[in-house]
């Protein structure tokens, strides 16, 4: 009995190991291949595109909904002081907010997906014919302050790191920018060189690529005194860090020209810090620029921003916030974007999580 019951088992190992396809499948496990694979492209999908949607998805949520419940009546501006209850009721259900907030919510996001950014009531027109012609000024101001603050800021901290000397009369001079804040700065060079010498205009943007450059220095200037000289400090921190490594002392004394060394060791070990506070000074530029259009007179965002809370417009409100959360999402994007390309170790660490 024994022996006919070995002979079975026998027989049976026999026919599987001639059709393995014959094995059993719910025990067949999936290979660590293609699961390290599918990871490698969820992660970095999930880190670029699905965590920025969602961020975006959440602050539009959170903006819609504090505006909702902000005191003060947005009709006001239409309906004045003392409006009939069939004309209140009337203008509720022409701009949709005798619905529930949800649905309110949901119709305003859907149409932000279409590019309906919903319709003014304090301006009676669509929010979008609104903000696009202040768009380009609002873009170019913070473009040509960003230029000016990346520009000088390295500059200056590249020219501190290699020259000593010049150290400490950097130390100065942007620890004095840094404390000085974007309304002082406009005030004070407007009256200098708009108002005294007639350098530059007082107020407007200008028409046109060299005029708007003219009209826009002085606004540029005063937003990027002080995030420049704050670049700068951060800048010349991390290349001082860098440049005293031992590696650095090393290469120098072996006979490798300084600047050779300086360029190929300590500004490439001294990128990530520079970039992202670089990123972060240009987000909060686009912040920044609300009081310097209003100091200067420039009908750009961030002044139409100001308008709009002034007169409770909270469609055009909800935009402008939106469209500034989005910059924000787009510049932290791309700066861990960089941070991949700069550090290897940062895209090892990622594919691995």
């Amino acid at each position: 009995m024994a022996t006919q019951e070995r002979g079975e088992k026998l027989n049976a190992l026999d026919s599987r190991s001639k059709n393995p396809l014959a094995a059993d499948r719910p025990g067949r496990r999936e290979s660590p291949r293609r699961g390290r694979t599918a990871r490698r492209w969820l992660g970095p999908l999930w880190r670029w595109v699905g965590l920025p949607a969602v961020t975006v998805v959440i602050s539009s949520f959170v903006i819609f909904m504090a505006l909702s419940v902000a005191p003060g009546d947005p009709l006001a501006t239409v309906t004045g002081s003392h409006p009939t209850p069939e004309t209140r009721a009337l203008l509720e259900r022409q701009y949709g907010l005798d619905r529930p907030l949800i649905m309110q919510y949901l119709h305003w996001i859907g149409g932000v997906a279409q590019g309906d950014f919903g319709h003014s009531i304090a301006y009676r027109a669509p929010v979008w014919s609104l903000l696009a012609p202040r768009l380009g000024t609002s873009l170019f101001l913070v473009a040509y302050a960003g230029l000016l603050v990346i520009g000088f800021g390295l500059a200056a901290a590249v020219a501190g790191t290699i020259w000593r000397p010049l150290s400490s009369l950097l130390t100065v001079v942007s620890g004095i920018c840094v404390s000085i804040p974007a309304y002082v700065a406009a005030s004070v060079l407007s009256i200098v060189f708009a108002t005294g010498l007639g350098w530059f205009p007082t107020l407007g943007a200008g028409e046109g690529f060299t005029d708007r450059l003219w009209h826009l220095t002085l606004p540029a200037v005063a937003l990027a005194i002080g995030w420049g000289a704050y670049l700068s400090q951060v800048a010349r921190a991390a290349l001082r860090e860098q440049a005293g490594r031992e590696h650095v002392e090393t290469g120098v004394a072996r006979g490798i020209p300084y600047l050779t060394v300086f360029r190929r060791h300590v500004v490439r070990n001294a990128a990530v810090p520079i970039v992202t506070v670089s990123a972060l000074v240009v987000a909060s530029l686009i912040v920044g620029s609300v009081v310097v259009e209003v100091a200067f007179g420039i009908d750009g965002i961030g002044s139409f921003f100001v308008r709009s809370v002034q007169t409770k417009d909270y469609a055009s409100v909800e935009a402008i916030s939106l469209f500034l959360v989005l910059l924000v999402v787009v510049l932290t994007t791309v700066l861990d974007l960089l941070h991949t390309v700069l550090d290897p170790r940062l895209r090892d660490s990622g594919a691995s999580r």
